[in-house]
């Protein structure tokens, strides 16, 4: 099947624009091969608060109806709640309708196995299969099951992520916390999981329908309103989520953006202190997860992008904590996927067990510059543009793990195709951001659309 440029498969899911290359015909079609592919039996549903929500979950509900399937639907919620809901139900499988932290205009099927992990690769390929053949055991009238309506996924998944944590510990330091939901899917659960913890909240964008207040993604440049609402009040710490909650964001005491990959190496630090052990994550997160896990002893693996890809070497090597560049903290004995509340926990745990302030915190590590840069790029460019890079690196130390990552004793360059849009992804970390922006300039001059 033959579609637009702008729809993106891979093992994120299922993601486009909607209206263009993510229509109710693909939608239902891919749900019919999902509940193929897992069989009859219960299928969770959850969806973020984009406006094409409701076009989508229905669509998804007629192609599992379609062949046996019965849709639980789980309403707006993170889609970490959604993967250790189907886990601990023994659903068939899961799917959240969610473009992360894609604009509006996007929206996306993330496929969730029964183990609540999302689908692996061979695992998509399988269900790719089923969808191009497009040939579904439809039932009759009367095998039709009912949409059903899941209860408490909310309350165990926060029952869950506090019984990772010393609740009583968090509770007595009374932290102010300012938490940006940009009115997704943590909108609801996110504030009552930080007042469940003690803390006094103060509530940014959690207006589930009132729209996304800003970019879903929550980099640096997008939180300018969290950083002033953490000065004016004289909070502790802010938190920003992205669209489905999955990805954690952090705004130190003074009001500083601590950019999305410190988040993963300050709650390693924290956990690794009293657990050492493996660490895991993926090729183009920061070096500060090396400087952690050399610093406590700890060995440490690199793995392709993609949330899976970590989860499966963690659970491969016996890891405790893990994570991706951009806010992915995944603690498998809690929740084996991204979880910002899993990462919040953590980050206020570190806060009220040492009884420092989170640029302490920070302090602690070494201050690197990570840059992005993302550049249009069709799929069937990005092999012949990787060769390019690898071809003018020849000499370097290079990372083919998951595109090209040129290394050096000081600085890395990675550049491969993304998972989730038509795009070339390019990241450069440096000492320094001049060092940081030749490295980026430098790749735009090998690759211009």
């Amino acid at each position: 099947m033959n579609h637009p440029l702008s729809l993106k498969i891979g093992v994120s899911g299922v993601r486009g624009i909607v209206g263009q290359s993510l229509t109710p015909q693909l939608v239902t079609s891919f749900a019919a091969a999902f509940g193929t592919y897992c069989g009859r039996g219960p299928i969770v549903l959850g969806t973020d608060t984009r406006p094409s929500r409701e076009m989508i979950t229905q669509a998804a509900i007629a192609g599992l109806l379609s062949v046996g399937c019965t849709p639980v639907s789980l309403g707006i919620v993170p889609v970490p709640t959604l993967q250790l809901y189907t886990r601990e139900t023994k659903s068939a499988g899961g799917i959240c309708a969610t473009a992360s932290h894609n604009p509006t205009e996007w929206n996306a099927l993330k496929f969730v196995g029964a183990d609540g992990i999302l689908l692996r690769p061979n695992q998509f390929a399988e269900l790719l299969d089923l969808y191009h053949q497009g040939d579904y055991p439809r039932v009759g009238a009367d095998e039709i099951a009912e949409l059903r309506t899941g209860e408490r996924a909310s309350s165990r998944h926060q029952e869950v992520v506090l019984g990772g944590v010393s609740v009583e510990t968090i509770r007595s330091k009374k932290l102010r916390v300012v938490v940006d939901c940009c009115n997704g899917a943590g909108a609801i659960s996110a504030p009552e999981f930080l007042r469940t913890l003690g803390c006094d909240v103060v509530e940014l964008s959690t207006t589930p329908t009132d729209g996304f207040s800003r970019n879903p993604e929550p980099a640096q440049e997008h939180l300018q309103e969290l950083r002033d609402k953490v000065r004016e009040t004289g909070a502790d710490i802010g938190f920003a989520l992205d669209s489905d909650a999955d990805r954690l964001a952090l705004v130190d005491e003074k009001g500083n953006t601590l950019g999305e990959d410190s988040t993963l190496a300050l709650v390693a630090q924290h956990v690794l202190s009293q657990n050492p052990g493996p660490v895991v994550a993926d090729v183009s997160s920061s070096r500060l997860i090396d400087d952690v896990a050399q610093a406590l002893q700890c060995p440490i693996f690199r793995t392709k992008v993609g949330e899976v890809n970590v989860v499966e070497k963690m659970i491969e090597c016996g890891a405790a904590i893990g994570g991706e560049a951009g806010g992915g903290v995944i603690a498998p004995s809690l929740n084996p996927c991204h979880d910002s509340f899993v990462g919040m926990a953590y980050i206020l745990e570190a806060l009220a067990s040492e009884n420092v302030s989170l640029s302490s915190l920070r302090q602690r590590l070494p201050s690197y510059t990570l840059l992005s840069e993302q550049v249009a790029c069709r799929r069937r460019d990005v092999a012949p543009t990787l060769r390019l890079f690898r071809r003018r690196f020849a000499d370097e130390k290079l990372d083919l793990t998951d595109g090209v990552k040129v290394e050096w004793p000081d600085r890395w360059l990675h550049v491969r195709g993304s998972n989730t849009e038509p795009v070339l992804r390019i990241r450069a970390e440096a000492n320094t951001a001049e060092e940081a922006r030749e490295l980026i300039a430098a790749a735009l001059e090998i690759y211009r659309p």
